[in-house]
Order: structure tokens, then sequence, then C-alpha cells
């Protein structure tokens, strides 16, 4: 490994393989708007200037408040390329705690995409007196916001009377230096500001880049579809690992279109979250059911052997013709929804499934699962075509070690590890051992092969009343593979029992209703009929439970969760304590005597 890169040099390095022709492509109101390669390099360059004429110097911080688009990328490398740090702030982050992030994190520069989204910032901006100027990536209606183009094309004024100053100040960049901040959202209190440098970040790249599935050069040219928010730092250095193998990038700003968006990128591999795939598994399974006779049979024999492949063992023999038939009959139809293209994924941000790992892999695509944090940016450990253990999250990558405290927390440390956060020591001691080993918090067991297993968060597992301990997330992934069963919250700390909240998958629930001629009473959530199914998948993973993890009461709720009312994470992972209090009453009556 080159210990002295940086991101610039890295990605300027993978800049080279692009000859010419599409870099990357940002979907809009249903058009795409593309970028050729030698654009791409001039505006970068440009912006860079034209942050550095508007007074940005190494060191200062540049925030981006923006859905994915080439131009959060190119205002991305600017940045850093001039040695400023890079400030993430997410789409859904509401306005109070943007305001807190511009002021804790110093931000000199702050940009926009738009107005929409500009709208909640607005009323907070002018008390923070550390900004100096703000820059809207789109045309707007605000006359104090500067407008992206024009800032390049000051940049390359600037640049003109100054021809090496963009070389000097990418050449000055030292891998030790602060790259970004990323404040995690949290499922509590005010985000903390993870410190990670330009190392942190370049050798979890270099690793990870060792751990693809397929050969670095298999990649290149490849269509790629982006639609993680970048403002994570998962989907941020998986845009560098595209970048540095000559990726074309393919940003897509809502997900609402999706499949339509697999087939017209017809993507070569995808990062993702457990959440997309969950749902498409779900609808896959459901659609069986506009099927009939021999053709749902087949349909449902095809889908149970998925459910039931072992990618540590592939099946051989008769098992193996089976198999064949059902991916000519069956699995091909399913991978031509991906757009026919899709040769690989891997999955971050929460434990995927066994049952859907187990699917998808089956199906023809190679999908695995990796693990990590903000803190960690964020590859500890991930699965490769050869450490392919179902619920494991893989082993270690190079440099990266792994260890197991007393209490069952996960430690790890290695060049990944972030500085700390941002003005924060005290904060920064509590997850740091004397010895340098970071507390992931989470639990986990690493078995006598290397390979990691995530138990659940350590905050997450309570304890009942009776004394006995419940990993939640475990007991979730058993009920949530049900194809009828969108969301559920399993509770029970300091309780005799376990309970849940459930958010049924009302859409496919009237699809198999309408099949038995029923049409379901409003609100869903008190219709019996929907409750009696909902119990029959709630018994079928009991089953698989130990009993005291059983479920023995439920509540359905009407809508699901979602970021916008607060109850999830940018990255979709439940706000335990905000669900708690949202709905303690509905929780209260599971444990009335």
């Amino acid at each position: 490994m080159d210990n002295k890169l940086t991101l610039p040099a890295l990605i300027y390095k993978g800049l080279e393989i692009y000859q010419d022709g599409l870099i990357a492509s940002t979907k809009r109101e249903g058009k795409w708007h593309n970028t050729d390669v030698q654009t791409f390099k001039e505006l970068v360059r440009n912006f860079a200037m034209g942050l550095y004429e508007l007074g940005v110097r190494p060191g200062d911080k540049v925030s981006i408040h923006s859905e994915n688009s080439t131009e959060w990328v190119i205002c991305d490398l600017a940045t850093l390329s001039i040695g400023a740090v890079n400030v993430p702030i997410y789409t859904t982050q509401p306005g109070e705690q943007i305001k807190y992030i511009l002021e804790n994190s110093d931000t000199v520069v702050h940009i926009v995409s738009n107005d929409e989204l500009f709208a909640d910032t607005k009323p907070h901006i002018k008390s923070v007196k550390n900004v100096k100027a703000i820059v809207s990536i789109r045309k707007s209606a605000h006359k104090k916001l500067k407008n992206f183009h024009d800032i390049a094309e000051a940049g390359r004024q600037f640049a003109t009377d100054n021809p090496d100053l963009f070389d000097q100040l990418k050449d000055g960049v030292k891998p030790d230096d602060l790259a970004t901040l990323i404040y995690t959202s949290g499922t509590t209190g005010l985000p903390k500001g993870v410190m990670l440098s330009h190392h942190n970040i370049a050798s979890n790249v270099e690793a990870s880049l060792e751990k693809l599935p397929y050969d670095e050069r298999e990649f290149r040219g490849q269509p790629v579809l982006s639609y993680l928010p970048l403002s994570h730092v998962f989907e941020r250095m998986v845009e560098y690992m595209y970048l540095s193998m000559g990726c074309r990038l393919h940003y897509i700003e809502v997900i609402d279109e999706i499949k339509d968006d697999f087939l017209h990128v017809k993507p070569f591999f995808i990062a993702t979250v457990p959440r997309l795939l969950e749902k498409i598994h779900t609808g896959v399974k459901v659609k069986g059911q506009e099927l009939s006779g021999i053709k749902k049979n087949l349909y449902y024999w095809a889908i149970y052997l998925a459910e039931n492949y072992d990618p540590e063992n592939p099946p051989k023999g008769m098992a193996a013709i089976k198999h064949k038939i059902a991916d000519k009959l069956i699995y091909s139809k399913i991978r031509d929804l991906f757009g026919g293209n899709l040769h690989g994924m891997v999955s971050g941000g929460a434990a995927l499934s066994p049952d859907i790992f187990k699917f998808i892999n089956s199906i023809g695509i190679f999908c695995s699962q990796g693990y990590g944090l903000t803190e960690t940016s964020p590859v500890i450990t991930v699965q490769t075509w050869d450490t392919m253990r179902i619920g494991s999250s893989g082993k270690a990558i190079r440099d990266v070690e792994v260890k197991i405290a007393d209490d069952g927390e996960i430690l790890t440390r290695g060049p990944n590890i972030m500085k700390g956060y941002y003005k924060n020591e005290e904060q920064t001691r509590e997850v740091m051992t004397d010895d340098g080993w970071f507390k992931t918090g989470d639990i986990g067991k690493i078995d006598e092969d290397g390979y990691l297993y995530i138990t659940d968060r350590k905050k997450a597992m309570f304890k009942l009343s009776t004394g006995k301990y419940v990993a939640p997330q475990n007991v979730e992934n058993q009920i949530s593979g049900s194809g009828f069963i969108e969301q559920v919250i399993v509770i029970g700390s300091q309780r005799k029992f376990c309970s849940a909240l459930i958010v049924p998958a009302y859409d496919n629930i009237k699809k198999r209703m309408k099949r038995d001629q029923y049409e379901p009473s409003q609100p869903y959530s008190k219709d019996e009929k929907i409750r009696e199914l909902i119990q029959k998948e709630v018994d079928k993973a009991n089953k698989t439970l130990s009993p005291w993890e059983t479920v023995k009461k439920f509540v359905m709720l009407q809508n699901p969760l979602t970021i916008e009312s607060g109850e999830l994470t940018p990255t979709m992972k439940v706000k335990r304590s905000v669900v708690l209090e949202k709905f303690k009453d509905e929780i209260e009556s599971m444990y009335k005597e």
C-alpha cells in the first residue's frame, strides 16, 4: 500500500483510465444529464479555483447539502484538491440540525442543490456567522446565492492568471490531513462530527478493492448506479472505488423510479442497504400470487430452491440440474428486472437477513455484505467469493484488526480509524481504549476461522424482567422475512415477554386477499382478517426462536416508519427511542394484564 496516498491522488490516478466519453450522468425530473470526462476534469479544476477565489483555504470547511449528482462529486473532489474539508449534509436533515452542523464545523462555504432544499435552512442561515458564501448547484431565485457555474467560470479565469496554483494545492495535501467531517445522525442526541483523514478513507478504498468479486479491469467502462446518499461514508467510499476503476457513474435523486432506472442504466454493480433488497424480495414472492396452475407451482418451486440455497456449498448433481432449470425459467427473468447486466452488489448499513442473502446469490447475482461504521471509514470486514458464510459479515480487510471484548463488544483498529470527534475529546475518549482500539458499540463473535458475526447493537439489546437477554435484530430479521410484513420493531426491555410493532405490507396483503375475494376494511391496521394473516406469519417466525425471544403480542401500525417522520435515520436505521416514545400507548396496551 502507498502510505502517501491522498484522495485526490487516488482519484486522479483513476481518472487517467477514462480516455473519453461519459464519466457520469444525473437523472433530474425524468431526464438524464450526461457529463464527459474532459468536462468533468475541467469543472473540478475550475470549481476548485472558484472556491479558492471565494476565500477557501487548506483546512477550511465546505459543506454540501444536495441529492446525489455529478455536481456533488465535482464539488467534493474540488474541495479535497485544494486541501479543504468536505462536510456532507443529508437531504433529510432538518434546518435546526443543519444550523448546528454549519456552526459546529466552522463551515465557510455552504453548497446547496436547489431552492426547495434550501427552504428549511434559509430561516437559520443568517445567524450562522462563519458561513461567508452560499452556492446553489441549480438556478436560484435568491439573489444572495451564488451559482455553481458562475463560480466555476470565475475559477477558470482565476486559473488563467494562476496556472500552477491548482496542482500546487493538490500536491500539497498530506495523507494525515482532514478530508471530511461526517456528522453521524445517530439515534439519540446531537450529531457528532467524525473526523476522517485522506489516509483513513484512501487506505479503506485500496483494501476494499482487493475484496471485489471481479478483477478491477472488468469494471472499466461499466455502468454503475448510485442511489444511497453520498453524504454517507459507505456510498462515498464506494464512489471513490468506482472512479479509481474507470466506471461510468449514474446518479438518481429519488428512488421512486429505481425499477425504470435499472432498465435504463443496466448497472454492472451496486452498493445497497437491506431495505431495498427486502422490498425486491417481497415483491418477487408476492408476484407469484398473480399466477395460477402449473405456472404458479413452478414459480414457487424456484423461489423455494432460491431461499434454501447455500453459497458455501453450491448445488451438485441433480440439485445443480434443478437449479439450472429454475435459472432458465425463473431466475433469468428476475435478473432482467435489474437490467440484465447486474453481476454483483454489496450490502451495508445493517444486517442482511439470511433468506435474502441466499435468494440474491441463488438467482445469479453475487451478493456480499460488509460491516463497518462512519468512524471506520467505513469497512471493517466484508465477504468475498471464498468467504461466503451465511449470517457472517466476512473477514477483516487488510491491515484492519478485529477482536471481541469481554462483554461481547466488537473492537477494531487499523489505518481506517477516525481521528476523533470534532471538538469533542470526551466522547472520543469514550469510544477508544488506551491501546488504540475503537469500540464499535456492536455485539458479535468471531469463529475459529476468523469470520465475524454481528449479533446486535450493544445499546439495542435488552433484558427481560425474567433475566433473559434478547437481541432484537435477530428476532426482527426472522419476522420481516415474510412477504406480508414491511417493518417490525421488537420491544421488551424489563418486561415479562417480547412484543412488537408491525407495519404490514398492505399492498401485498390486498393482492393476496383479492384472490380470496375479500376487501379489507379501513383502517387496515384494525382489520381482523389482516391481523389473522400477520399472526400466522409471526407464529412461523416464533418457531425459529428461543422461547424467551418469541413475540407474544403485537400491534399493527397503519403507516410505515420513515425518515421524514423522524423514526428512521438517513440510512434507514430505526431510532428506537423515538419509536418507543411515539407509540408508548400502543406498547403499553400490549402489557396490560
